[in-house]
């Protein structure tokens, strides 16, 4: 059975989850170690006990390259116990570099694996400061066999012009993890007379374009829009999250929810699914292919976009969703000034004709990934287990 080391830079993102769990299904047992961003530490992730190398703040890189330091100090210690992993996945640049540590620690040729899910601000500047991160970006990755990226635009638009890295690619979409079929229900219907459309924003919360858009929005529409946020807000992004939304008339806040669990309830709920972020517009926004994508179009919401991003190429590939010309409560009203339940009907139905693999990973995926990861290995040699304090 294949041992996977996992190292990521945040154990209460939801998305460690959900790959600790595609990996384990896939048939690899996870060895899981990380930072923590939550108040509260993470207990165990799938029924892994993660080995926890300590705590960082989001947006807060200085502190976060420290902490990083300070771990590759002590992973000996952190490790100790280990049994030597068949493969060892970075989940983004600080982690490829303790994964770098992690491979000399157990003193032989484990295969690394670079997980990159998105390209930092930080290594797309032209000055000094980006050009020694991607140096450090390339060198770290000199010494991994595999990328594994979420969206072709990443490759398209940074590893390759940039040159960072001659690697083989997996590209591991950010689809639903879905390994029973579920039953599925009747989702998404056009509101009654009088009742308000409903666009949903899910997931990671962190563009505050995005929430000051939808805020005027909603008010410019007096009633006949509402929305709906479900997820994890990046508080340090906002100037208070949660007094902006109590004061808003038409937007309400649920928390968080359990993915892929509640994907069904929460996506009945509304109409639409919001698919964009400002967060870094003209880069890795643009090129990004984000989790609300899959988990609205599989439960029958429509999308809505913004033109020529990744997102945008992507519905149109598919005749399906809306994309907006420009971010403006404008454009939205113009959009929405068009729709009525007949053409929505339409819309919905387009997304609901799609195949199911264009939005779900399932069991056969997760073994795939798995098998992908195992044609990196050889033999050299099982069972040892670290016994080095550094």
């Amino acid at each position: 059975m294949l041992h996977v080391l996992y190292l990521v830079h945040d154990l209460s993102d939801p998305a460690v989850r959900r790959r600790v769990i595609m990996m384990q299904a896939g048939g690899a047992t996870v060895t899981l170690a990380g930072f923590t961003r939550s108040s509260a530490p993470v207990e165990q992730i799938a029924g892994v006990v993660p080995v926890d190398l300590g705590k960082t703040s989001d947006g807060r890189f200085a502190q976060r390259l420290a902490a990083v330091a300070r771990a590759a100090l002590t992973l000996g210690s952190s490790l100790k116990g280990v049994v030597r992993p068949d493969v060892i996945i970075g989940r983004n640049l600080e982690m490829l570099a303790l994964a770098n540590r992690a491979k000399a620690l157990f003193a032989t040729n484990v295969p690394i694996v670079y997980e990159c899910l998105d390209i930092h601000r930080l290594l797309l500047r032209r000055d000094l400061t980006g050009k020694a991160f991607r140096f450090v970006e390339r060198t770290l990755g000199s010494n991994a066999q595999l990328l594994i990226t979420s969206s072709p635009a990443f490759v398209r638009q940074y590893f390759a012009p940039f040159g960072q890295m001659n690697l083989p690619v997996e590209l591991v979409e950010n689809k639903v993890l879905e390994l029973v079929e579920p039953e599925m229900r009747a989702t998404g219907s056009s509101p009654a007379a009088g009742e308000p459309w409903k666009i949903g924003w899910f997931g990671a919360l962190r563009c505050r374009r995005s929430l000051e858009l939808l805020s005027a929005f909603s008010r410019k529409m007096e009633g006949r829009v509402e929305i709906v946020l479900r997820g994890r807000p990046a508080y340090t992004e906002f100037d208070d999250f949660d007094r902006f939304v109590a004061d808003e008339p038409f937007m309400q806040f649920h928390g968080a929810y359990a993915n892929p669990e509640d994907l069904q309830k929460i996506y009945d709920e509304v109409h639409f699914s919001w698919a964009i972020d400002f967060y870094e517009a003209g880069q890795n926004s643009s090129w990004l292919l984000p989790n609300r994508l899959y988990e609205g179009c599989r439960y029958g919401s429509v999308p809505i976009a913004m033109q020529d991003t990744e997102t945008s190429l992507f519905l149109r590939a598919r005749d399906i969703g809306y994309s907006i010309a420009e971010p403006s409560v404008k454009a939205l009203a113009r959009l929405f000034d068009t729709i009525d339940a007949e053409r929505y009907e339409r819309a919905r139905e387009k997304v609901k004709a799609q195949e199911r693999e264009t939005w779900v990973f399932d069991q056969n995926n997760c073994r795939a990934l798995v098998e992908r990861l195992g044609r990196l290995t050889q033999s050299y040699g099982q069972g040892t287990i670290l016994q080095v304090a550094a």
